[in-house]
């Protein structure tokens, strides 16, 4: 069994933000799909940031 602890919880944010840059890329948003990557990388030291950058990224696209 598993046991979600912080560094797993962290670990799986940082994989899913990977993943949407991904898509990003394959809908031909290669900014987004950097911004992406850029916050997963930064997300070991800065939690939750990949999470929030794919936000304002939602955020953003749904008010332009």
């Amino acid at each position: 069994m598993v046991h979600l602890n912080r560094k797993t919880v962290s670990d799986i944010g940082i994989i899913s933000t990977i993943v949407d840059a991904a898509m990003e890329f394959a809908r031909g948003r290669p900014k987004s799909g950097a911004m992406l990557l850029g916050a997963a990388a930064l997300s070991r030291r800065v939690p939750g940031l990949g999470f929030a950058v794919s936000a304002l990224l939602r955020v953003y696209r749904r008010l332009r």
